[in-house]
C-alpha cells in the first residue's frame, strides 16, 4: 500500500492500515536504516516480537526448547 505525503509534510495513511492498528490517535515515529517506523503508543518491542513469532507459527515451547539447546549444546 502507498501512503501520501502532502506538500505540508503530512502523511495520509490508508484506512485499512489505521483500522488494523485499532485506529490510534497518535503513533510513535522513528527512522531505522532508511525506513520510517510508525508504532502505536504502548506497543513495546517485546509485543512486536511476540506478534512476529505468532505469525511465523513459533510457540513459547519452541522458544524455550531453542534457548535450552543453546544453553546446553550436546
Amino acid at each position: 500500500m502507498l501512503a501520501k505525503i502532502t506538500a505540508k509534510n503530512q502523511l495520509t495513511l490508508p484506512k485499512r492500515v489505521v483500522e488494523a492498528l485499532g485506529s490510534p490517535t497518535y503513533l510513535e515515529v522513528e527512522v531505522q536504516d532508511g525506513r520510517l517506523i510508525l508504532t502505536p503508543p504502548g506497543v513495546s518491542a517485546a509485543d512486536a516480537v511476540r506478534r512476529k513469532l505468532e505469525a511465523l507459527g513459533i510457540t513459547e515451547a519452541d522458544v524455550a526448547d531453542a534457548v535450552a539447546a543453546a544453553r546446553h549444546p550436546h
